[in-house]
């Protein structure tokens, strides 16, 4: 039995409750979405998918992004949720033990700790329902600030990940922060929002009502604060970042997010990004593509973004 995982904040908690749900010895595998979808991650009976695609391959599966919603039966939890966490919270706390969802109801066992407001961080963080304060100080708010040490593209930081896991199912939020490992991201991160806020101005252009973020020019992709370019760019109802996602430079990647402090855009983001290969939420969302395809694809993400139109779907 695997946990197969994205690595954001709503990923290490989704696998925090797993492991104390179930009983999983198996090293975690952390996955980016663009993997799952491009079918580079092997699934096999036994695993458990949490805030990625569905593969029927998988004994559990847990979501709640828009664009991976199902159409065959499925043993799990899917809901159009604040995060993938909650839906795993109120999955086993709500578990009938007299059931067996296919071959881990034996395995299933009560949360010894109340992770009630660990939830409610995560469910606050990955909708992005933060305020414009906490995206300018998180030294502020322990949970704020604990989501900025994790940098999901970088795979080296899996070590950082699984210890972050350990820490989280033992101790309260303040004592995860006293840890010496998480104190010093937590320095780093600061100081990198600090160099990303004037990257960010150099760096990103706006397009009536789109800001325009290319890092395609930067060998490693920059770190920072997500939601700083809407404060930046105010008047772009949505953000959409560019950079590769290679060395070689063969594949880019698209990020698209909608600003949480300027709620105009009308796309569904997570279905705009599925109709090119990616997906995600309504308010953010991500595609990746070979770069030969970058011109072509940009000028349709850009050319629907204007329209700035309400669509069900996008195909």
């Amino acid at each position: 039995m695997r946990i197969v995982v994205r690595p954001d904040f709503d990923g290490i908690v989704c696998t925090v409750l797993l492991k104390e749900a179930l009983e999983v010895d198996a090293p975690v595998q952390w996955v980016e979405p663009n993997a799952m979808q491009s079918g580079q991650v092997k699934i096999r009976k036994g695993d458990i998918i949490a805030n990625l695609a569905y593969r029927k391959q998988c004994t559990l599966w847990f979501d709640h992004h828009v664009s991976n919603r199902p159409n065959m039966p499925f043993e799990g939890a899917f809901e159009l949720a604040p995060s993938a966490a909650g839906l795993i919270f109120n999955f086993f706390n709500n578990f009938d033990y007299a059931k067996n969802p296919g071959n881990v109801g034996d395995s299933v066992k009560k949360f010894q700790r109340d992770f009630t407001e660990l939830v409610i961080a995560t469910d606050k963080i990955d909708s992005a329902s933060v305020t414009l304060d906490e995206v300018l100080h998180p030294e502020k708010y322990p949970y704020i600030l604990l989501s900025t040490t994790i940098v999901s593209h970088r795979s080296t930081d899996e070590p950082y990940w699984d210890h972050l896991v350990d820490l989280l199912r033992k101790y309260d939020i303040q004592r995860v922060l006293d840890d010496p490992e998480v104190k010093k991201r937590s320095s780093e991160a600061l100081e990198a929002d600090k160099t990303y806020v004037s990257i960010l101005k150099n760096h990103t252009v706006l397009n009536k009502h789109i800001s325009i973020t290319d890092f395609r020019s930067f060998g490693t992709m920059p770190v920072g604060n997500r939601f700083l370019v809407f404060t930046l760019f105010p008047e772009g109802i949505v953000n959409l970042k560019i950079r590769y996602h290679d060395e070689e430079r063969e594949t880019v990647i698209v990020s698209v997010s909608n600003n949480i402090f300027n709620r105009r855009c009308s796309v569904n983001t997570g279905l705009l990004c599925a109709r090119f290969g990616g997906g995600g939420h309504f308010g953010a969302g991500s595609c990746s593509f070979d770069a030969g395809k970058t011109d072509e694809y940009l000028s349709e993400i850009i050319d629907i973004l204007l329209k700035n139109e309400k669509h069900n779907s996008l195909n």
